[in-house]
């Protein structure tokens, strides 16, 4: 009867809570995860106890096997194939460090609607050509959020059909490795890693233990096999990736898809990426006819008027490495209601309220009395300190109703004291600038000896917010 006993607590199920957060497993359920601090985020998890280690009972220590191949010097070590392969899609191989390493796994994250799908059905098409001229294997696309039908609709209005591309709509984990094994890829991408399940695995698609038990199969199958994978990943109300945070550290590449779904502009972001650097940024143009790389997407973000209009002043920002020129416009109007409103767009509300703040203190340039507008064009964000030099001349010149001139971009940090602080970046700054046709650019006083000349620009150093508003409306 004690042998009974013992087998059926052997053969029972173990229960335990993970956070779908950071993966933090716990015996217990509780309000608040101990390790990430947040609230309401332990799922329940039911694991087989059969097979696994008694409790009380140590581990058993792993028996030495002979490895398949000995391990070599360093320099032994081929770096061949190991090398980035472009996609064809130059802004992606921008974000990426030059295209895709055979057998990485890179995680697409991004808001529904954004155009995850719509950039990746690009990327297949356009590696499913270059895979069919140079003899490679074919390019796998799985869905397992849209019928075939429905992908077949997207591929014709974007012009993604090539021979060389592979449809499969699947959620069943083993069925998608019998396309992988059927097929030989040169490229998978499943779309989305939380529409796929696991039959070995409790639980529904989605969950914690799926999502990890799928991104290992994936991630082992990748590296058995050279392929390099791409997963999209959905992210939560919060902006993070949904699932557990170990799956961002399974994957060799995280990149945030990101974009205001009622403009154009967007932009790909690399969070982790371990062939390549994290700062830098790949623009798309998201249109009827599909997703466009944009080398140079200032077209967006200035507007077409370059005649004297009062309010205006252009910037350059940095977006990683990339300088991304921007285009500030203010508006100071008379307040209806009792107290003034102060409304923003595309910039940080916080560091325009002290703008004002410092302009008020420091110029005596009243706007209590009245309604404050500022924005950017085109839906690009400027919330880098090196703005708001171009925030404050655009508010004095919508205050004063005096236009800047044209050719005229302004950058530099503004201090609580009126003082122009230096910035990272200005001789990168200057030379985007040029390239766009600017012959005037008001810089920070400090660390300006530094600068090289940038032929056909006139930089005017400043070191205190009032020279700067002088050197932009010199009639005010």
């Amino acid at each position: 009867m004690s042998t009974t006993k013992t087998a059926a607590k052997t053969s029972r199920a173990r229960t335990s809570y993970v956070c779908t957060d950071c993966g933090w497993t716990s015996p217990k359920w509780l309000g608040q995860c101990r390790e990430c601090r947040a609230w309401g985020t332990l799922e329940e998890f039911v694991e087989s106890a059969a097979g696994g280690a008694s409790p009380g009972r140590p581990p058993v220590a792993a028996a030495a096997i002979r490895p398949a191949v000995a391990a070599r010097p360093i320099a032994e070590v081929s770096a061949e194939e190991a090398r980035a392969r472009p996609t064809g899609v130059g802004e992606l191989d921008r974000v990426l460090g030059g295209g895709v390493v055979p057998g990485a796994v890179v995680l697409l994250a991004g808001e529904p609607g954004v155009g995850k799908s719509t950039l990746l059905l690009d990327v297949a098409a356009k590696a499913a050509a270059t895979s069919r001229e140079r003899g490679q294997g074919p390019v796998l696309y799985v869905t397992g959020e849209e019928s075939a039908g429905q992908v077949r609709l997207r591929a014709e209005r974007i012009g993604a059909i090539d021979p060389a591309l592979l449809l499969a709509a699947e959620t069943e984990l083993g069925a998608v490795l019998g396309h992988v094994q059927d097929a030989a890829p040169s490229l998978l991408i499943v779309d989305s890693i939380q529409t796929i399940a696991s039959a070995q695995v409790e639980g529904g698609a989605g969950g914690v233990t799926q999502v990890r038990a799928v991104a290992s199969a994936l991630i082992q199958v990748a590296k058995e096999r050279a392929i390099p994978v791409l997963l999209v990943g959905h992210v939560t109300k919060d902006g993070g990736i949904a699932g557990p945070r170990v799956l961002e550290h399974l994957v060799d590449v995280v990149c945030q898809f990101e974009g205001d779904r009622h403009a154009r502009l967007r932009l790909l972001r690399a969070v982790k990426n371990r062939y390549g650097p994290t700062d830098e940024v790949g623009c798309f143009d998201l249109g009827e006819r599909g997703i466009v790389g944009l080398a140079d997407p200032s077209g967006l973000f200035l507007s077409a008027a370059r005649s004297e209009v009062p309010g205006t002043c252009a910037t350059v920002t940095l977006e990683g490495r990339r300088p991304m020129p921007v285009e500030i416009q203010a508006l100071v109007a008379g307040t209806a209601a009792g107290s003034p409103r102060r409304t923003t767009s595309g910039v940080d509300h916080s560091r325009v309220a002290m703008s004002l703040a410092v302009l008020a203190a420091r110029l005596r340039l009243d706007t209590s009395s009245a309604d404050v507008y500022v924005s950017t064009v085109g839906g690009a964000r400027a919330v880098e300190p090196a703005t708001d030099l171009a925030v404050a001349i655009a508010v004095v010149s919508a205050a004063q109703n005096l236009p800047t001139p044209p050719g005229l971009v302004a950058f530099g940090e503004v201090g609580l004291t009126g003082e122009v602080r230096a910035t990272v970046g200005v001789q990168r700054r200057l030379a985007e600038a040029a390239r766009l046709g600017f012959d005037r650019a008001i810089v920070p006083l400090a660390g300006s000896q530094e600068l090289r000349s940038v032929d056909g620009v006139q930089v005017l150093p400043v070191a205190h917010v009032s020279e700067a508003v002088g050197a932009a409306l010199p009639r005010g």
